[in-house]
């Protein structure tokens, strides 16, 4: 049995997809989906129950607690875990990560593959012992064990990394994590907002997490890099725009012969 959450927040449009994907191409494969939503002001109650899907509502959201409430909800033994703006492509997703749970009951998690690091980690096959980062679980695209879930919760009191987290500590506690060859999409355009909102959490937790201290000098040495950046780009940019007017002007008045 596998449960799927996907944890929402006005994101309506892709939600949507992601349930149509799901009821129409692994209707089979799965038992029951489940969203976690925080507090959206679009339609996407509406959306989930159109899709014959679970709504639970999440108003204190952090990413552990959002973990743990779906972990918590669900009713399979193996949870798939979602983002709205994610979605599986390869047809077999969901049967790869039942057969590799079957195969080993020391199995904690399965890191799907979205991305070239991914992929590269994968056939390289650098396990998430030497890089949790980027073999270890993220959770958009990952499936972790629920009997595994409650002897070690997902902690609600970091800003971010709570999957990387906890495939530390149950890496620690001797379970296994492994990629599986299940293929999905990641795709998302955030706001600047959304941006800051991502910045401010990654900071804090890896100071929570791996300690990574701030100094005023790589704060200064950041700043002028990134104008730096932004001023050449900016001169860059400049210059092919003035490339690609000059050539139509040219193109105007010199145009080849049609055919």
């Amino acid at each position: 049995m596998i449960s799927v959450v996907i944890r929402n927040k006005n994101q309506s449009d892709a939600l949507s997809f992601l349930l149509k994907n799901l009821t129409e191409r692994y209707r089979n494969d799965i038992n029951e989906i489940i969203v976690i939503d925080n507090l959206s002001t679009d339609n996407s109650k509406e959306i989930t129950g159109k899709f014959g899907a679970r709504f639970v509502t999440l108003e204190e959201f952090s990413y552990g607690r959002s973990a743990n409430i779906a972990a918590s909800e669900c009713l399979a033994p193996i949870i798939v875990i979602f983002s709205a703006h994610s979605y599986p492509v390869s047809h077999d997703f969901f049967k790869l990560i039942k057969q590799k749970f079957e195969a080993n009951p020391n199995l904690a998690g399965l890191r799907c593959l979205h991305n070239s690091s991914d992929y590269k980690n994968f056939i390289n096959k650098i396990d998430a012992k030497k890089d949790p980062n980027k073999s270890g679980l993220i959770f958009s695209g990952s499936a972790f064990s629920r009997e595994v879930w409650k002897k070690h919760s997902f902690r609600e009191d970091v800003a971010t990394f709570e999957d990387k987290e906890w495939t530390v500590r149950v890496l620690g506690e001797g379970y296994e994590i492994d990629f599986v060859p299940a293929i999905f999409h990641y795709e998302i355009k955030r706001t600047k907002d959304q941006i800051f909102f991502r910045f401010k959490n990654d900071v804090v937790g890896n100071y929570q997490l791996w300690h990574h201290d701030i100094a005023l000098q790589s704060i200064f040495n950041g700043f002028v890099i990134s104008v730096f950046k932004i001023s050449k780009y900016a001169i860059i940019d400049l210059y092919y725009l003035l490339k690609r007017s000059f050539f139509l002007i040219r193109f105007i008045f010199n145009k080849p012969e049609k055919f």
